[in-house]
């Protein structure tokens, strides 16, 4: 097995579609574990395994009660990574998330300074009502999210592989929160939004949960399988319609130069050349949790509100007529339908 940090070599037609099968039933085994704590929601539990499958970040927006917090701890349970949990408030120090240096003293009496690390040295970090952290404190999460690494004291420490970032949001009770900023926003690959569970998934959650006790999880996968997943979905092949897809819907939700005339006067930033990149991993990832080779322009369209409503942002003279991102992007996907 070649080293994690090394990229593996290009798989033949036959050696991907027996990888790609594997790791099909590999998945539908952490699909039905989690399925056992989590009730319904199977759209937001794919969403954030296509996330995870393609390495990024995740921003779960959802009213409380809909077990946002459950499902990031029985991810880390089920995929065997190290989790850890960090709660947003306004006091929360960036040195609380990154960790900090010590001055300590030998016995000798000679003294030096011990980096301690932080909560974000972890796999799975869940970071819980983020947008209640003050603006100094999110941005400490920004170097992390992109290059995988903190800088404290003016020295680098890596962070473990794979390094995830699963944050989560009310979107009640905005008095006392920091709006997250539009370079932070970009740093997620998808914005999952997390609504009520169905009547018959929440008549199950009810019944379950109040008579017997939670089941215990096990782990189904490890840290190295999840790192060979998220490489070979990058193996995946895209044909070209895929590729001018991808490029045409993020083309056209930029306010210059769209042929839209609804982008043009609604719009007041579009999303950047990172949407074509989390679209592209994104349309992958689905394909291979579906137990296809190729991702297709379904996939595209599936995916275009999660990866592009947080990467857009509408005037505000759209806004008061009551547009919302969700709107303008079905108006975009509508040449690719």
């Amino acid at each position: 097995m070649p080293s994690l940090d090394q990229s593996p070599p290009l798989l033949s037609a036959d050696g991907l579609v027996a990888e790609v099968e594997r790791l099909g039933q590999q998945l539908d085994a952490v699909r039905s574990a989690i399925g056992h704590v989590i009730f319904g929601q199977r759209d937001v539990i794919d969403l954030t395994l296509m996330t995870l499958l393609s390495g990024g970040h995740a921003l779960l927006i959802g009213v409380p009660g809909l077990a946002k917090t459950r499902l990031v701890e029985t991810l880390g349970v089920v995929l065997g990574l190290d989790d850890k949990r960090i709660q947003c408030t306004p006091d929360l120090m960036p040195a609380d998330i990154l960790g900090g240096e010590v001055l300590e003293e030998s016995e000798s009496g000679r003294r030096s300074f011990r980096f301690i690390p932080g909560p974000v040295f972890c796999q799975v970090l869940m970071a819980d009502e983020i947008n209640r952290a003050s603006p100094r404190t999110q941005s400490a999460l920004l170097q992390a999210m992109q290059e995988h690494r903190v800088s404290v004291a003016g020295h680098y420490h890596p962070l473990p592989k794979p390094f995830h970032v699963l944050a989560t949001q009310n979107p009640l009770e905005q008095e006392g929160t920091y709006p997250l900023p539009e370079a932070q926003l970009d740093r997620f690959l998808m914005q999952i939004d997390v609504s009520y569970p169905d009547r018959d998934a929440e008549r199950r959650m009810m019944i379950t949960t109040t008579s017997t006790p939670a089941p215990s999880l096990t782990a189904v996968l490890g840290s190295a399988d999840l790192l060979a997943a998220q490489q070979l979905v990058r193996q995946i092949p895209v044909g070209d319609a895929v590729v001018d897809g991808i490029l045409s819907l993020v083309r056209s939700g930029r306010p210059d130069g769209s042929d839209i005339a609804d982008v043009r006067a609604h719009v007041a930033w579009g999303p950047g050349p990172r949407a074509s990149q989390a679209l592209m991993l994104a349309a992958r990832a689905r394909a291979v949790l579906e137990g296809r080779l190729s991702p297709s322009l379904d996939d595209v369209l599936a995916l275009a509100k999660p990866v592009l409503r947080h990467r857009m942002a509408l005037t505000f003279a759209a806004r008061a007529d009551g547009l919302t991102v969700d709107d303008l992007i079905d108006r975009l996907c509508q040449p690719l339908a």
